[in-house]
């Protein structure tokens, strides 16, 4: 695993918590040798985790649309910093540069792209692993309502199982050097393979 795309918030959220863990994870990463790729802010634990690669001698590259660079939020010490016309052509681009998906906690515009490379996952147009560092307990509502989906059978559980769930950076990373896909895209039969 060369490269890894972390989605998360652009404020730093109630909890120092979360603050705490974008930079062990950012920190983490460097140290494995893996290049963090995410959404190119300054600010929030987006900063943070970002700040913490660079600070361990990690490359960190950011992916960020010109509106907001216009906005003056872009992270000026990058290794990389890619420029790209809309937040569509970010996700595409984080998507083709990384090998796997970490979400930490953040708002809507995490959460559309978490769940934009989930569906992918489940579509077959990746089999990358997607990971949630479920940061004081942060995602466990979502990890509720995913049940609830199964229970209601709009969520098969082997796509559901598709999702790495950890509390910790470390244990999270260590799954991702071992994952194996094993789910078959969504609407392609046994039959067919």
């Amino acid at each position: 695993m060369k490269r890894v795309s972390v989605f998360c918030g652009s404020n730093h959220g109630a909890s120092i918590l979360y603050e705490q863990d974008a930079v062990r994870l950012g920190t983490q990463l460097a140290k494995e040798g893996i290049t963090l790729v995410y959404g190119g802010s300054k600010v929030g634990i987006m900063g943070a985790v970002a700040n913490a690669s660079l600070k361990a001698g990690g490359e960190v590259i950011g992916v960020i649309p010109t509106m907001l660079m216009e906005r003056e939020i872009a992270h000026k010490g990058l290794t990389e910093l890619i420029i790209v016309n809309t937040m569509h052509e970010r996700k595409a681009k984080m998507e083709e540069l990384s090998d796997g998906f970490i979400v930490l906690p953040g708002g809507p515009g995490t959460m559309e792209e978490f769940f934009e490379v989930y569906t992918w996952a489940q579509l077959g147009e990746h089999q990358k692993p997607i990971g949630i560092l479920n940061t004081n307990h942060y995602y466990n509502k979502l990890l509720d309502f995913f049940n609830h989906m199964i229970e209601q059978q709009f969520l098969k559980e082997e796509y559901h199982s598709l999702l790495i769930v950890e509390e910790e950076p470390n244990l999270l990373l260590d799954k991702f050097k071992h994952y194996t896909p094993t789910v078959l895209p969504k609407w392609i039969s046994r039959q067919e393979i």
